[in-house]
């Protein structure tokens, strides 16, 4: 399990994304600066225990309307070789010094423990605290088949992946249609209503605080199967 280290990080991470979000495309804010919140979010464990992955949601109050956003960032002790697009920025930490920021859904470490936990291989891990589950995460999937495999034919996670940013969010694309969708600006699921689209075989859904103080709950990944199998059928996956 990791172990979450209580120390200074300089600078924050909600520092980093002050400067960070304004250039993602899913960024709903005005022109103005914004002001990032933590409002959120769960861990995940590098079985090789070198990479830190955290799935952060933020909300900013900056532009319009409030927004929060799902930020999944990794944390490394080295710079991730081809990953410089990737990269939020760099921090020093008070116990591990200087860390490289990514954005998690370009870091094949972290893409392939999100797929373990939509396939219940793992668990999602509180936050803030060491060794503690994170119950509030749900997931499901159909089928058998692993899915890492799919998305990653590099099985010694070195090489950076290539995701595809929109309005909405972000998405991996495997061979045979099969595709990995992050929700980058959060929307609430009302009580009475199904989170999973019809053609989704997987996802993740969690919670977070909003501005106003309450709390929501709504889709955070979900794996989505072209019925007709259509893709590469080459078995290459994009790279940057």
């Amino acid at each position: 399990m990791a172990v979450i280290h209580h120390t200074v990080l300089k600078p924050t991470k909600l520092e980093l994304l002050t400067s960070w979000l304004p250039t993602r495309p899913w960024y709903a804010g005005g022109a103005g600066r914004p002001e990032p919140a933590k409002a959120g979010g769960f861990r995940l464990d590098d079985p090789q225990g070198e990479v830190g992955i955290e799935f952060m949601v933020v909300t900013d109050t900056a532009g319009p309307h409030p927004a929060a956003y799902l930020v999944p960032l990794t944390y490394r002790g080295a710079p991730l070789e081809g990953a410089e697009h990737a990269l939020v920025g760099t921090t020093e930490h008070g116990v591990l010094g200087r860390r490289w920021v990514y954005d998690g859904c370009q870091d094949p470490v972290l893409v392939a423990q999100l797929l373990a936990l939509i396939e219940g291989r793992v668990q999602a891990q509180a936050q803030s605290t060491s060794d503690t589950p994170d119950r509030e995460v749900i997931r499901s999937c159909t089928g058998d088949a692993p899915l890492a495999a799919d998305f990653s034919a590099d099985t010694d996670l070195t090489a950076p992946l290539t995701a595809a940013d929109d309005r909405d969010g972000t998405e991996l694309s495997a061979p045979h249609g099969t595709r990995l969708r992050l929700r980058r600006v959060l929307t609430p699921a009302p009580d009475d209503a199904p989170l999973l689209p019809p053609d989704a075989t997987g996802h993740v859904a969690g919670c977070w605080h909003t501005p106003a103080g309450t709390r929501e709950r709504g889709l955070f990944a979900v794996l989505l199967t072209d019925p007709r199998g259509q893709g590469d059928s080459s078995g290459a996956v994009s790279r940057g």
